[in-house]
């Protein structure tokens, strides 16, 4: 059985995963950027699918690429896009859906590489609601964060398994998904398998999940790399040798996984058997490192109109750039 200290400090991590209010990591947001040096915008705390960006910074594969990378921890899940927006970050991992709002805003935003490579969003189900399926989510309390990506997931999630939409009972929890599960607050909520998920199943608690990935969505990298439009033409050769020492240190993370959950566990302050979990879950997710599939991403352009949270397909080729990340299989060492 988990100590009590322990318990507590997964209870505390579930917390700051959810209330996305924890500062760790390096870098200072106040910091100007320095020649050869690429500022990194994290989109949350640390955790396992920046593996791959730790162990490029533990290893100097970023030097040894002849650029210098600097990690910057946000403070919440939109603030990668704003320290991009001041200048105080050349490159931001961005949620993919957050990428397409902001281009229909019309800032010239590109994505060069795929963080993972399919989409981590899910509806998680309490045990003991009686939830067997998604479409008896009908008439039951959800949680949701009120982000326009929950109320697409949910309803792809629920129609696809011949379910109503509109006769689930929607409630905005903000990020405290796995508080509101655990207390019984509502009957399932919209979370990240790979975070929440493994969070509660740390807990102790008994869940099912329904992945959109299941359920009608394609497979979309969920996070993408993304710079300027002006930052690609300045400097597109520095950001193809830190995509490929990214790629790199993505594979020696899967590789060495402890040091991996060592490197995570240090930055973030998180336990580190729930790192590892958390690690061991997404890092199916995480290869091909970096690579853009455009016909994933044009299927994501449609799944993102269809379900309202764009009002048009974005178009794909200007969104993104697909010559910058090495190739699978190529020898990435420095």
């Amino acid at each position: 059985m988990r100590s009590v200290p322990a318990r507590q400090s997964l209870l505390a991590l579930a917390a700051a995963l959810l209330a996305l209010g924890a500062l760790a990591g390096c870098g200072n947001d106040d910091e100007r950027g320095r020649a050869g040096e690429l500022r990194l915008a994290l989109d949350f705390m640390p955790n396992a699918v920046h593996a791959g960006v730790y162990t490029t910074k533990r290893l100097s594969l970023d030097r040894g690429r002849g650029v210098d990378l600097r990690i910057v921890s946000p403070s919440s899940s939109t603030d990668s896009l704003k320290l991009l927006a001041a200048g105080r970050a050349e490159v931001a991992i961005v949620d993919i859906h957050d990428l397409g709002l902001a281009r229909e805003r019309g800032d010239d935003l590109v994505g060069i590489g795929a963080v993972v490579q399919r989409p981590l969003a899910a509806v998680i189900a309490g045990e003991g609601s009686a939830v067997s399926r998604p479409r008896r989510l009908e008439g039951r309390r959800v949680g949701v964060t009120g982000l326009p990506s929950d109320d697409a997931v949910l309803r792809a999630v629920v129609e696809h398994d011949g379910g109503r939409y509109d006769r689930v009972k929607r409630t905005t929890i903000g990020f405290s998904a796995v508080p509101s599960l655990i207390a019984g607050k509502v009957d399932a909520a919209t979370a990240f398998w790979n975070a929440e998920g493994v969070a509660l199943r740390a807990e102790g608690k008994r869940t099912r999940e329904f992945r959109v990935g299941d359920y009608g969505a394609p497979p979309y990298p969920e996070l993408v790399l993304v710079v300027k439009r002006a930052t690609l033409d300045e400097r597109r050769s520095e950001l193809a040798d830190l995509l490929g020492a990214l790629a790199r240190g993505t594979e020696l993370a899967l590789k060495d996984r402890a040091a991996a959950t060592a490197a995570i566990t240090k930055a973030s302050g998180a336990p580190a058997p729930l790192v590892r979990a958390q690690l061991d879950a997404v890092a199916p997710a995480l290869r091909p490192p970096l690579r853009l599939d455009r016909a994933a991403l044009e299927a994501w352009a449609r799944f993102d109109t269809r379900f309202g949270i764009l009002k048009r397909p974005p178009n794909v080729e200007r969104a993104f750039e697909f010559d910058l990340a090495p190739d699978p299989g190529t020898d990435q060492a420095p």
